[in-house]
């Protein structure tokens, strides 16, 4: 059996910047072990496969795993495959619809821009949360903690998030297996890094499944819709963020190719 690979930079405006995804399109679905194995041997932060999807209302069924795992949402894997869909595969629909573990996500091509329609996750403020918080992330003032899927701790400015030095293993034995820290941006609305150690990724480069929840947040704190966000990994990435609606959440970014191959895992 043999399978074409894409590796395409998600939310990048050049080559090496934002998240490095690998895109393989199938035919038909192998066995779950086979896809992680995959993704494994890969070792970025997600794998993203996509099938012809089994039922009405889809274009494509869509599943993700990062090296450890297979996981419900996630926005730069989405992003690369509706990239290599496009323009690789050459769709001739201005929107692709997946169905996925998180329900139905449409991507729309505008110019070389993508645009993804997500699920808004609001997070809600916690009182109570893990001992030893600002230890773990190597911070000295937190604003506030919340949670929806994931947690989301509010730093004070865009330094506190750069400065930030979480420590991994404190963090797996307190269960915190995926975190985000944001603060206000100085030259974007807003600013996050995104930790995920339980999955396998100590620190994620941009994570759109995390815009599920800081869009929401920052839209209402900031009394805003439309909002642009920078993710401060090493490597970075800009995303174009609104809040459609309770329920829908919208993001974009833009893509660039890197490399094509074919694996052969059997």
């Amino acid at each position: 059996m043999k399978f074409d690979l894409y590796q395409v930079d998600a939310f990048a405006d050049e080559l090496f910047k934002g998240n490095p995804a690998a895109v393989i399109p199938l035919k038909k679905w192998p066995d779950a072990v086979l896809m992680q194995q995959i993704a494994m041997e890969n070792n970025l932060s997600e794998t993203v496969f996509f099938a012809p999807a089994a039922e009405k209302g889809a274009d494509y069924d869509i599943r993700w795993f990062t090296p450890a795992v297979e996981i419900n949402l996630c926005g730069h894997a989405t992003l690369a495959a509706s990239y290599v869909i496009f323009t690789i595969l050459q769709w001739k629909k201005r929107k692709v619809v997946f169905r996925s573990a998180s329900g139905l996500l449409t991507v729309k091509k505008e110019k070389n821009l993508l645009l993804m329609d997500f699920p808004s996750w609001k997070p809600e403020r916690m009182e109570e949360y893990p001992g030893q918080l600002r230890e773990l992330l190597g911070t000295e003032e937190i604003v506030g903690v919340y949670k929806n899927r994931d947690w989301l701790v509010e730093l004070p400015d865009e330094e506190a998030v750069k400065k930030a030095a979480p420590d991994f293993a404190g963090m797996n034995k307190q269960g915190l297996d995926k975190l985000i820290i944001t603060a206000p941006g100085r030259e974007v609305d807003f600013v996050s890094r995104f930790f995920a150690p339980g999955a396998g990724v100590n620190e994620d480069p941009v994570t759109g499944s995390a815009h599920s929840q800081l869009i929401p947040f920052w839209s209402e704190k900031l009394g805003k819709k439309k909002m642009k966000a920078r993710q401060l990994s090493q490597r970075g990435g800009v995303l174009y963020c609104e809040q459609l609606s309770q329920e829908r959440v919208m993001m974009g970014g833009h893509c660039v190719f890197y490399m094509k191959g074919k694996i052969q895992p059997d």
